[in-house]
């Protein structure tokens, strides 16, 4: 199986990435809407289909990127029965099974946090991805959204905790950078739950936590409850308009050469190599503004503003650290020629010069 850990830093949110490497096809759960173009970056680069989309409960401090990715890549989202949301594509419970291609996925019914909340656990036992339900050395709090701590005492200590001892558990969120933790060492080690405590001892913890209400809960619990699907046509996270730009999981923002030479009229050029490689094997385009990356920062003045800019270079790597440069000077419509010289010319595009 392939599995990647996302972490999305303004709402500690972890998302994780699950394919099968034969099909190809993949699940993301718990996307975040800010994270979009990041997520679809990487499901481009590994060559993986994203099938479905999986929320572990409606979430309070974040929205939903299930929406977007639906309107982008076909997914499907799926939620739990019991959510009461709207605009999923499949409502799960208990003793559910979700298969993409050799990837299995079985549902269990984890409430307390919410009353929608699942834990997906994989069909070895090996991995459970627990939402909010059980968090590393914590649990998700209970004072809102049909919390109850005495449900989710059940659900951590009936469910959860009844994995194998090695299952690796992996959280909604964590806020000190902790990644994963397991069944035993939560049962024996879980501040709230673990070692001798009981129903009351969880229940009194619980019960003064004292924490204040999530930031975003006013605009993120109708949103989820939507799926994600903002109220109006207007999205977040747009394309560019100038031209067909998308962001590498690296977040660089790359742009096909073809459609440079086609366009080159409607943009600047600006050239990032030393000036010994503009009459290299590469050659160069006609046109451009030779700035060398070291210089770039300073001289930043001498580039146009008047049209979207096209940072270049040998191969695309020195050239995206110029899109860098240019986007923290003040340039909104920048791209990096996405494998630079290199894959112009093997394209046969046109230059002004070669050795």
């Amino acid at each position: 199986m392939l599995f990647r850990q996302l972490f999305d830093a303004q709402s500690s949110t972890y998302t994780y990435l699950l394919a099968d490497p034969s099909s190809k096809a993949a699940v993301l759960i718990d996307t975040v809407y800010e994270q979009h173009e990041r997520d679809v970056a990487l499901l481009r680069e590994l060559g993986l289909w994203l099938k479905l989309t999986l929320e572990t409960h409606v979430h309070a401090d974040h929205v939903t990127g299930a929406w977007l990715m639906k309107q982008r890549l076909g997914s499907k989202i799926v939620l739990s029965k019991r959510s009461g949301a709207t605009g999923a594509d499949l409502l799960v419970e208990e003793g559910d099974a979700l298969e993409v291609g050799s990837l299995k996925l079985n549902v269990l019914s984890t409430p307390g946090h919410t009353d929608g909340c699942l834990t997906y656990v994989t069909s070895d036992l090996g991995m459970a991805f627990t939402g909010d339900a059980l968090l590393i050395r914590g649990a998700g709090r209970t004072d809102f959204q049909q919390g109850d701590a005495r449900t989710l005492f059940r659900s951590i200590k009936d469910k959860i905790l009844s994995l194998p001892d090695g299952c690796l558990l992996y959280p909604g969120h964590d806020y000190q950078g902790r990644t994963v933790t397991t069944v035993a060492e939560e049962r024996a080690h879980n501040p709230r739950f673990g070692g001798e405590a009981n129903e009351t001892d969880f229940v009194g913890y619980m019960s003064n936590l004292g924490l204040p209400h999530p930031k975003q809960i006013d605009v993120a619990v109708p949103a989820n409850l939507r799926c994600g699907e903002p109220t109006s046509s207007e999205l977040t996270t747009k394309p560019a308009a100038w031209g067909p730009v998308a962001r590498t999981y690296a977040g660089v923002p790359e742009i096909d050469p073809s459609w440079v030479a086609e366009h080159q009229r409607e943009l600047t050029l600006v050239d990032v190599r030393e000036p010994k490689e503009l009459d290299g094997e590469l050659g160069a385009i006609e046109g451009t503004v030779h700035l060398p990356l070291g210089e770039l920062r300073a001289r930043l003045a001498e580039v146009p503003k008047d049209k979207p800019v096209i940072a270049i270079c040998r191969s695309g790597k020195r050239s995206a650290q110029a899109c860098s440069i240019l986007e923290k000077g003040g340039f909104t419509s920048v791209a990096n020629l996405a494998g630079g010289m290199i894959r112009w010319r093997a394209l046969g595009l046109r230059v002004a010069n070669a050795s």
